[in-house]
């Protein structure tokens, strides 16, 4: 098996299930980022139920298609999905950041097979995602990459190097995702570095690019299959989401960035999830 198609309330209701798992696991670790992790939610799961070829019974795969999620602190969204498709058991979900467990704060490829970039040191995973891309070129494999980036990440130069690089190569087997959920740890984007006109800027680096709500499945789909058909060019998917979205107090509220609930808001929050 290579990719588990569900139908899409199927699909609704196992990204419920990560939500929760994702609140208890940042409870029980005392640590990490809820916002984050709660806006990319949709995209994680959609990639890995909908769009990607993997097999998580044999995670190095050759023919696999690659995930890059550079920002790294995001990881227990990737985590609720793999223990749901099976890559380890969801038991596994507790040990998050504990010392020698191999669900880290951040991804470890060293750790955990399936993951496929050790991140966390933001702005880098472009880079890497797009070597991915270009030794599948020209190596003639059909394997496709997608990366994952934070938008506060994304004033970090090393990004824009990438994107200027990746067109410049045809890669049109690479498809750049922003999580824009307009909040990072010091404020809103717009205030601590504005990033637009963002779409104008990744066009005018020769990127195709579409705007979707991050939430919406049909939207996440839609704009996978676009890529897909796109030739000679990579793609820029601009996904606008909401911070802690799920949690109606966590969602567009900044000190939600990383800061795990503790056991009142976790009860709140679950009673919200599974209510």
């Amino acid at each position: 098996m290579t990719n588990s198609r569900l139908e899409k309330k199927e699909l609704v209701e196992k990204i419920r299930q990560y939500r929760i798992d994702i609140i208890e696991m940042l409870h029980r670790a005392g640590s990490g980022h809820p916002g984050g992790s709660l806006s990319a939610i949709d995209l994680i799961a959609s990639l890995y139920h909908y769009e990607m070829q993997h097999r998580p019974n044999e995670p190095l795969w050759p023919g696999r298609d690659r995930f890059v999620l550079s920002k790294g602190h995001g990881v227990p969204a990737q985590y609720a999905v793999m223990a749901g498709m099976g890559y380890f058991p969801k038991e596994e979900l507790k040990q998050l950041r504990q010392i020698n467990a191999r669900l880290q704060g951040h991804p470890s490829d060293q750790f955990l097979p399936g993951i496929e970039a050790s991140t966390g040191s933001l702005g880098m995973g472009l880079s890497f995602a797009m070597g991915c891309a270009l030794s599948a070129k020209l190596q003639g494999e059909s394997q496709r990459v997608y990366c994952l980036m934070g938008d506060g990440e994304i004033q970090e130069g090393q990004v824009w190097e990438a994107a200027l690089s990746a067109p410049k190569f045809k890669l049109d087997n690479l498809v750049a995702i922003i999580d824009y959920n307009k909040g990072q740890i010091d404020g809103p984007t717009n205030e601590v570095m504005n990033l637009e006109p963002l779409m104008d800027k990744w066009r005018a680096f020769n990127w195709h690019c579409i705007a979707i709500d991050g939430h919406n499945l049909d939207q996440i789909e839609q704009a996978f299959q676009e890529a897909r058909l796109t030739q000679s060019k990579p793609t820029l998917i601009l996904a606008h989401t909401v911070k802690g979205k799920g949690v109606s107090f966590m969602e567009g509220v900044i000190d939600w960035h990383g800061a795990a609930p503790n056991a009142d808001e976790t009860a709140k929050a679950l009673q919200e999830l599974k209510g």
